[in-house]
């Protein structure tokens, strides 16, 4: 069968008055239209489904059948009218969002702002590196994606909205510690324990000492942020990381930021999604608080 939300909205009428004239005044439509709509209707389902007795209408077995799935048929019409009403109003929907290690203290924060403006939505939130977020990006399986700049030859869409200064960090009982502008051939005798390679911090700290004719020595390589934190503090090396990620530590003096020449290297926060994605309304809402709001409520660790 092939029938039209038309043919159901006339036939549901003409059921529930038993009445085609009636129908036709409901529906703002000619009687003989009723008639004919009714009339497609049954040849469409091989079988009666009004019958006359006198002046009177009835349904047929098969009228009170079709009459039953017909109202459910435009019931569930209607809420799904009402669903998708209530996302163009941000009264209803889910909003997917990954963000990198390095931006999961401010990001989550970010997101609770949102949602306090925003109370019946629903959210997904995964922290992944780098590399796990462009997978996702690919994969088309993320609605945003916050992390630091994406790779130039992939389909993606990066706008920037906030600055990401990467500083050097050391335990606060370092000997360079209270130094200022500390030359970077004297940093790179120190050791250092550094992110993947894969990682955007690890890549922009290499070509900002490769710039300047600098090697580092790496001491240890680890896969997160939390760890290079840790591994400074144990006294491991010294580390290149966001400032953004050092409001705990610097809040209570586990780690120092070293005034070092040429530092921070001043890099942004994007927020990314796929080229040619059809962001949802909430996905669009989220992306214009973050664009236009973000920075406000990521404001840098005090030192």
């Amino acid at each position: 069968m092939h029938l039209t939300l038309r043919q159901l909205q006339v036939f549901e009428s003409v059921a529930r008055h038993l009445s085609f004239t009636r129908a036709a005044e409901e529906l703002h439509l000619s009687q003989p239209a009723v008639s004919m709509q009714i009339k497609q209707l049954e040849a469409q389902a091989g079988l009666s489904l009004l019958e006359q007795y006198g002046k009177k209408n009835a349904l047929t077995e098969a009228g009170r059948e079709f009459y039953q799935y017909s109202k459910s048929i435009l019931q569930q019409v209607d809420e799904l009218d009402g669903i998708l009403q209530e996302l163009k109003g941000l009264r209803r929907g889910c909003l997917d969002v990954a963000v990198a290690t390095t931006a999961n203290d401010f990001a989550t924060r970010l997101l609770a702002a949102f949602a306090r403006e925003h109370e019946a939505l629903n959210y997904r939130l995964e922290v992944s590196n780098r590399e796990t977020l462009l997978a996702r990006l690919e994969a088309n399986e993320m609605d945003l994606v916050i992390m630091g700049r994406p790779p130039a030859d992939k389909p993606l869409v990066s706008e920037p909205f906030m600055e990401n200064p990467l500083v050097v960090i050391a335990p606060p009982e370092h000997a360079l510690a209270n130094e200022r502008q500390i030359a970077l051939d004297k940093l790179v005798r120190e050791p250092f324990v550094v992110r993947e390679k894969v990682s955007g911090t690890r890549i922009a700290m290499e070509r900002f000492f490769h710039q300047h004719g600098f090697e580092l020595a790496s001491q240890m390589e680890l896969t997160s942020n939390e760890s290079i934190k840790h591994a400074v503090q144990a006294g491991l090396g010294l580390g290149v990381v966001s400032r953004h990620t050092l409001r705990l530590e610097l809040e209570t003096g586990r780690l120092a930021i070293l005034d070092v020449e040429g530092f921070p290297i001043v890099r942004h926060w994007y927020l990314v999604h796929r080229q040619g994605k059809r962001l949802s309304a909430v996905a669009q809402a989220f992306r214009e608080f973050v664009l236009n709001r973000g920075a406000a409520f990521a404001p840098l660790p005090r030192v």
